[in-house]
Parts: structure tokens; C-alpha cells; sequence
């Protein structure tokens, strides 16, 4: 069986990379789990200094696997969802920089995991989008607030209300992605920024991104209780059933009855 989530240290930089390329890295509720438990080993460690956020073979992730998302819209009862709620606060509690680097589909969670980022480099290739209300839900991962905060409120609609698709250079000009560099360069240069931050000191890097956190920090946590709220009641309503039916289906989502 592939080995769903790579994780790997070297040099004070530990790497956690989705591998499910045949699903385009589609995020299972398993990988979620194991993506946080690497998130908390890289924080707990001290030779760990910088964390690395990867997919693999052109593909960061092409968001959540619809399968699991049926499932789950299926029994709204079961409590598989906190395993992503677990991935969320390990990534927010995560006190060392933590750089991603992004390659072909950001989709869905694949864009609003970067949010939470400290750096984020995209190849080229990456395409980026928030395709929520197209599939009759609400963003997630307290992006709502994180996310009009950083593009301003009127672009934030844009990205969430209608969900297409951006490129790499459209994210770095909204200032998602702090550079574009060429994919066959990606991954190069940004371990080798990685390997610069670590070699600072690791309790400067510490208090520089608690301080950048500041005050927000908890507004994130409230806003990411919210978003999951209004996000569990959409999955198990009619809407998202029609859009994840239309899925499997291959056919566009019909809301014109509700």
C-alpha cells in the first residue's frame, strides 16, 4: 500500500508531503490524522527548526476526497471529523515557521491550509481555488476570517462566492503566495530557504511568529469553531447531497429546486 503521508528530517527541516498522487492527493480523514501527528512531533522535537508542507509528483492536493465527504454527509452522527479538527489545531499550534510549497491543484482545504502558513512558494503550475458554495458548503478552517483579512473583503467574496480557479501569479498579487518560482526549482529552493531559517536561532524564530500571530491567534480559533459549525450542517443537507450526487454522476449540481 503507498504510504499516504511522507514525513522526513534532515538538517533541522522536517518534511511532511501528501503521496496520493493516482487521487490527486485527495485528503482522507487517515491522512489528516497522520499530517498531525507530524505536525505535533516536528513542535515537540528540538532538533526540528522549520517544517516543510509538500504534495508530490506536481500535485499539492486537490482538496478533500469526495468519498469521504459522502460518507460523512451520510452520517451526520459520526465523529470521523475530528480528525481534521485535530490537523487544524496542529497546524495553528505549530510554533515553528512553517513554508509550503505548492505545485499544480491548491483546491479547497488545499487553499485555506495555506492561510495558516508562515511562507508559501508556488511553482508555476499551481492553481488555486475555493469551490465551497459550488459543492453547497462554507469555507472552513476559519478562512472566512483569515482570508478577508489578507485580500481584503471584497476579493475574499470573489474567491469564495464564485470558486474559480486562480494561478499562481493572480495568488501572489493577492498575496496568498509570497513568490512564484519555476516547478523544476521549486522544491530546491525552498528547502534551501528552509535550511537558512534553520540556522537561526529557533527561540527568535519562536517569538517572531508568536508576535506575528499576535492577538488574532484566538480570533482564528473562534472563527475555525464557526466555520465548522455552519460547514457540519451544510454537509448534511440536501444541497451538498445534490452536488456530491452530481459529482459521482459527473454532471453539474441542479439547485434550481431549492
Amino acid at each position: 500500500m503507498t504510504q499516504e503521508i511522507i514525513t522526513r528530517q534532515e538538517n533541522g527541516v522536517f518534511t511532511i508531503q501528501m503521496n496520493r498522487p493516482e487521487k490527486k492527493n485527495a485528503i482522507t480523514q487517515n491522512m489528516y490524522t497522520l499530517m498531525a501527528e507530524g505536525f505535533k512531533r516536528a513542535d515537540q522535537e528540538d532538533a526540528v527548526r522549520v517544517v516543510v508542507l509538500c504534495g508530490t509528483q506536481g500535485i499539492f492536493t486537490s482538496g478533500n476526497d469526495i468519498g469521504d465527504f459522502m460518507a460523512r454527509a451520510s452520517n451526520p452522527s459520526d465523529e470521523v471529523p475530528s480528525a481534521s479538527a485535530d490537523f487544524f489545531e496542529a497546524v495553528i499550534s505549530l510554533r515553528k515557521p512553517l513554508i509550503a510549497a505548492v505545485q499544480g491543484f491548491a483546491i479547497g482545504i488545499g487553499t485555506t491550509m495555506l492561510l495558516h502558513c508562515d511562507m508559501v512558494f508556488a511553482g508555476k503550475s499551481a492553481l488555486f481555488s475555493t469551490p465551497f458554495v459550488n459543492l453547497g458548503l462554507c469555507p472552513e478552517f476559519g478562512s472566512s476570517y483569515v482570508l478577508p483579512r489578507l485580500v481584503g473583503r471584497q476579493r475574499a467574496s470573489e474567491l469564495f462566492l464564485l470558486g474559480e480557479r486562480i494561478s499562481s501569479e493572480k495568488a501572489c498579487e493577492l498575496g496568498i503566495v509570497n513568490r512564484v518560482i519555476a516547478d523544476d526549482t521549486l522544491m530546491d529552493e525552498v528547502m534551501e530557504i528552509a535550511r537558512r531559517l534553520a540556522r537561526k536561532s529557533p527561540a527568535g524564530l519562536m517569538a517572531t511568529k508568536q508576535l506575528i500571530k499576535g492577538y488574532t491567534a484566538q480570533n482564528v480559533r473562534e472563527a475555525i469553531q464557526t466555520d465548522g459549525a455552519m460547514f457540519a450542517k451544510l454537509m448534511s443537507g440536501p444541497q451538498a447531497r445534490e452536488a456530491f450526487e452530481a459529482f459521482a454522476a459527473k454532471r453539474e449540481p441542479d439547485f434550481s429546486k431549492f
